[in-house]
């Protein structure tokens, strides 16, 4: 953990501190456009993070914090040194330091809590910790369910277990199990602060989630089916279910009270402005020690417990979040030029295509932000926000859903996606490459199920 705190900590400091050198002349120039060829790094990154792994894993395995910095610094330099625009970059840090303390305190106050389940594995069994885990994102987030089931899912699948198993569990659980509330996904979240009522997603999307789930289950259940597996003989089960941890029940539930203490959503709490970071962050961060620090070693120790996942997510991440802000910035500015001929079937397929690569986050926020100025309003004003939900709700709808659900297609697509696959890689299970996990699940999979959604609710709708 010192190497990862070091390395980062030195990236973030450059970035915050740049901000106050050049403060002074970056307020005339912050609204430039970045030249298209700075969307190389972005994409040399997500190249290398497809073929790492499988061409050339050891230098992979060695190298990829030093490559994620290096190509977040190519962008961080052009916009210091050719934009002076230290406003987009402390903007992406602030966003970035909210990201990772969040999946850093899931993580690890999830990772005090063990749960064993001594039942036989079973396609039913199976399907029903994947439906318990997709209803229980919307209550403590994709990334709290993803971490607290994870490894019992792993446990009760060992001698069958397969990379199917792991690519379902983030398809449902990782990802569109929490479409439903802002506590769910980040998106939504951004959604609620920005002026969209907490239970409007809920009435919105759970028609469509219902039946994509049950898809996705029904498609998991024939495919396990045919999973015999090599199962021990003499092997008895109890069918109990034991729950132990539960202090760190706890620093879950402070975790998800902490979303809420923004200056946005509550008036009284204060901004740490300039700081790129606020009370909230600080009350995550502080999880993360105390629940590391206070957990029963025996459950971490039971639970194989390390940091190694959560480092790998932060380094590839500081590199994907610098990287991708000029990409970010240009679509952003193509979107409100062409917004008016945009159809909520067009949102659709624009927002979920990129969801897919770039962080679900600011990709839902940019294409919300055109949908209100196709009718002239402004996303940074709550009431608009709120006043657009409610009149053209078909556009939320489909910015939502897609962001929410295509963030499943790519390991990149969300958080949890790369966290579940470090911690299955680590217990020994083979994971599909970035590309097997497109090409043999994500395409033929997901895509037909968001086809038919298309076709049902958003085709021919303007």
């Amino acid at each position: 953990m010192k190497k990862l705190s070091s390395k980062i900590s030195f990236f973030l400091f450059f970035i915050f501190f740049a901000n106050n050198i050049f403060a002074s002349g970056s307020e005339g120039t912050e609204n430039l456009l970045p030249n298209p060829f700075m969307v190389l790094p972005f994409a040399i990154l997500l190249l290398m993070i497809a073929t790492g792994p499988l061409f050339y894993h050891h230098f992979w395995e060695r190298n990829y914090p030093k490559i994620a910095l290096a190509l977040g610094s190519v962008t961080v330099i052009y916009y210091l040194i050719f934009l002076n625009d230290t406003h987009s970059l402390v903007h992406t840090l602030a966003e970035y330091i909210s990201f990772i303390a969040l999946l850093a305190s899931l993580f690890v106050a999830s990772g005090g809590i063990l749960i064993k389940v001594d039942k036989k594995s079973t396609p039913m069994l199976n399907v029903m910790i994947l439906l318990f885990g997709a209803v229980i994102s919307n209550i403590i987030g994709t990334t709290g369910a993803s971490m607290l089931l994870i490894r019992p899912y792993i446990k009760v699948n060992r001698d069958r277990i397969k990379a199917y198993h792991i690519v379902f569990f983030i398809f449902a659980v990782s990802n569109i199990g929490g479409a439903l509330d802002p506590i769910g996904d980040p998106p939504l979240f951004l959604g609620f602060l920005r002026g969209i009522g907490f239970f409007w997603f809920f009435e919105h999307i759970f028609v469509v989630w219902v039946p994509t789930l049950l898809a996705l289950m029904t498609i998991f259940y024939i495919i396990d089916s045919r999973n015999k597996g090599e199962e021990k003989p003499g092997v008895e089960y109890t069918g109990k279910i034991e729950f132990r941890g539960g202090k760190n029940v706890i620093f879950l539930a402070i975790i998800l009270l902490s979303v809420f203490i923004d200056p946005g959503i509550i008036k009284w709490v204060p901004s740490l402005t300039p700081l790129p970071f606020g009370i909230r962050e600080i009350i995550m961060l502080s999880v993360v020690y105390f629940s590391y620090k206070y957990a029963d070693k025996k459950i971490l120790e039971a639970n194989e417990f390390n940091f190694e996942p959560i480092r790998e997510v932060a380094f590839l991440f500081v590199g994907i979040f610098a990287t991708m802000i000029p990409a970010l910035q240009l679509i952003e500015h193509e979107s409100k030029i062409y917004g008016h001929e945009l159809t909520p079937g067009i949102f659709y397929w624009a927002t979920g295509s990129l969801s897919a690569l770039l962080d679900n986050a600011p990709t839902f926020l940019n294409f919300l932000s055109a949908a209100l100025g196709k009718y002239g309003m402004d996303v940074d004003v709550k009431q608009q926000v709120y006043d657009f939900s409610l009149t053209y709700p078909i556009y939320v709808q489909a910015i939502s859903i897609a962001a929410v659900f295509f963030g499943a297609m790519t390991y990149i697509g969300n958080g949890p996606n790369f966290m579940v696959k470090s911690i299955c890689e680590r217990a020994g299970i083979k994971m599909p490459s970035f590309f097997g996990f497109l090409i043999k699940y994500s395409i033929p999979i997901l895509l037909p199920i968001f086809f038919i959604i298309w076709l049902l609710v958003f085709y021919g709708k303007v």
